[in-house]
């Protein structure tokens, strides 16, 4: 260690100094509210004789950065992803776009060896294994980190594809999943022993009569209404591609827009071509952008398509940002209305998401009572978390 980091900030080495200026660039696209106030006090701690050992650096950096419990829960995550590179795949940047992280901020620093903080960029052994395999686990964490992040935040072009691509192999997934259910059967490949032990009771509980059970498809329906005003264009191309997926893998279901007025798009979904199909719906939605009209576009959609599309085994996909220009008062009667046609109304809101979020507009308030489930659908782990809602049904 150098002696020079007792004598205060100023006898901190120049690499030193840049390796923190990367860490606090890092923890502020992590959504972590770093200032200078914060960053003069960091500098006069790595001074201290308390960031000879990390046992004291790592809680006292955390001390001066955490700003709220969602902060605290989150800082070890980033401090060992950028000080030592372990836990990279799951630190998430929430700000900024996603190809903005510095080399800095990857790349170890030779120079802060010696510098009060331990040396954590030697190569280890078996690390040659490592690098050859890097790229592989490289591209599954990218992947991952693709997956949990915030859609708004994404711009590169690569990465907008990617999540595209992911979108649609999950909505494929979900309905292979969806649609099987099993069915009570004189033979079948497994036995259903709550049925076997009901038909056994007559005979004294001995199981005479076995019961099994075998696949049969018995699929979900789905209708979804998908909000496509102006506070939803961040997210907007994003859930058309689900529901494009949906669509194309799903036997039953069905796509309406909405925004000032309702449009039925699941026969422009239906194009296996997702940019041929999505070209098509901008042009049957002609208005896309506008305000929105939730209250009267569900009145449209109960006048002219629920009878025929809502029954007992339908779920009712309302993607919205709950923001209506509408009374609240019909907005909550037409909700009513739905709520006796289905099985289930589930409302997907991108805005939970976000920190801090609380269903404070009219027209979220007075659509709540009606709502089975009232859940996220800001990024791909949003949507995969619906699945084992929907197979539930």
């Amino acid at each position: 260690m150098n002696a020079a980091l007792h004598m205060g900030p100023e006898g901190i080495g120049g690499a030193l100094r840049l390796r923190l200026a990367g860490f606090v660039r890092t923890l502020r696209d992590s959504g972590f509210k770093v200032g200078l106030a914060e960053s003069r006090d960091a500098l006069a701690f790595l001074a201290s004789p308390l960031a000879l050992r990390r046992a004291t650096l790592q809680p006292g950096l955390k001390a001066l950065f955490c700003a709220d419990r969602s902060d605290w829960a989150r800082f070890d995550e980033v401090f060992s992803a950028y000080w030592t590179g372990h836990g990279v795949r799951s630190v998430q940047k929430v700000s900024g776009s996603a190809g903005k992280t510095r080399a800095l901020e990857r790349a170890p620093s030779p120079g802060a060896r010696g510098e009060g903080l331990p040396d954590h960029t030697e190569r280890r052994e078996g690390d040659a294994e490592t690098a050859r395999g890097g790229s592989r686990r490289e591209g599954a964490s990218r992947a991952e980190l693709i997956t949990a992040t915030d859609i708004r935040h994404i711009a590169d072009p690569d990465e907008t594809a990617r999540v595209h691509e992911l979108t649609a192999r999950l909505a494929r997934r979900m309905q292979a999943r969806l649609v099987r259910r099993a069915r009570a059967r004189a033979s079948g490949q497994r036995l259903d022993l709550r049925r076997t032990i009901h038909r056994s009771i007559p005979r004294g509980g001995t199981p005479v009569d076995l019961v099994w059970r075998r696949r049969k498809r018995k699929p979900l329906r789905i209708v979804a209404l998908l909000d496509a005003s102006g506070s939803m264009s961040l997210y907007t191309a994003f859930f058309v591609r689900f529901l494009h997926g949906l669509v194309t893998s799903f036997r039953e279901a069905d796509v309406f827009l909405f925004h000032t007025r309702l449009v039925h798009v699941s026969p422009s979904l239906r194009d296996r071509n997702v940019a041929r199909a999505v070209d098509r719906l901008a042009l049957m939605a002609q208005g896309i952008g506008g305000g929105t009209k939730i209250g009267e576009s569900l009145a449209d959609f109960n006048r002219w398509h629920a009878k025929r599309m809502l029954h007992a085994r339908t779920a009712l996909l309302i993607v919205s940002d709950g923001y209506d220009t509408g009374a609240p008062t019909a907005l909550a009667a037409e909700m009513r209305r739905l709520r006796r046609r289905c099985r289930r109304i589930v409302w997907l809101n991108p805005l939970i998401g976000w920190r801090d979020y609380a269903p404070e507009a009219r027209g979220m308030k007075a659509a709540l009572p009606y709502i089975d489930l009232f859940a996220p659908a800001h990024n791909l782990e949003s949507l995969a978390a619906l699945e084992p809602y929907l197979a539930r049904i």
